[in-house]
């Protein structure tokens, strides 16, 4: 049994997969495991540095391929410096997204080709893998509808016709992933999503609790 995880959190924006990846990171730490909560783009320094270019509203004119390349560099950053030293050292690891992101934002929504994104995605992942993921799914239009366009910044920003085709990527890998992703009702309350991904976790069979 392995004494740590690589689990991440996935989902379109205002889908609330945050809070639950903090909620997620209390219950572990109340279980006496040591665990470490980063998101995508950022962590490291390097990595959030170049989250500021990517979410920048003034950066309209960023092409697609520029955007995949970014958020690869920020991601090769983050997994070398944080992530791989964090599991070696049997630390619960907790992303607020990975790579299925840019499938499912640069892939499914920009149409930037799958197997350009794969081989990028294994060259600046070190081949790693989330070992348990979950996606809070939701309709596109309900996520948006909770984030102020005054704060939006320049993903969120996009069409609703843009998050549509973000979820459909997402379910899309979901469906074909089916051994680490775990999809959620993303509609229920705070409360009730925490209780079924505490339960998804508990029945997850490569997890030592004691």
């Amino acid at each position: 049994m392995k004494k740590s995880l690589f689990i991440t959190f996935e989902g379109i924006e205002g889908c609330g997969k945050s809070t639950q990846a903090e909620m997620l990171k209390e219950y572990l730490e109340n279980l006496g495991k040591k665990v470490l909560l980063t998101r995508e783009p950022g962590g490291p320094k390097i990595s959030e540095d170049i989250r500021d270019i990517l979410l920048d509203t003034n950066n309209h004119e960023m092409l697609p391929e520029t955007e995949m390349l970014l958020y690869m560099a920020s991601r090769s950053q983050h997994t070398g410096e944080w992530i791989i030293p964090a599991l070696e050292k049997g630390t619960f690891v907790i992303s607020d997204r990975y790579y299925d992101s840019t499938i499912a934002y640069q892939g499914a929504a920009r149409k930037i080709d799958r197997n350009i994104i794969d081989t990028i995605t294994k060259y600046a992942t070190f081949g790693l893998v989330p070992d348990l993921t979950y996606l809070i799914d939701m309709q596109a239009e309900i996520g948006l509808s909770r984030i102020s366009q005054t704060d939006a910044d320049r993903l969120e920003r996009e069409s609703l016709e843009f998050h549509e085709k973000v979820r459909k990527g997402f379910l899309e890998i979901a469906e074909i992933e089916k051994e680490r992703y775990i999809v959620v009702d993303g509609y229920k309350s705070i409360e009730e999503i925490h209780k079924f991904i505490v339960g998804k976790f508990i029945d997850f069979q490569h997890v030592e609790l004691s």
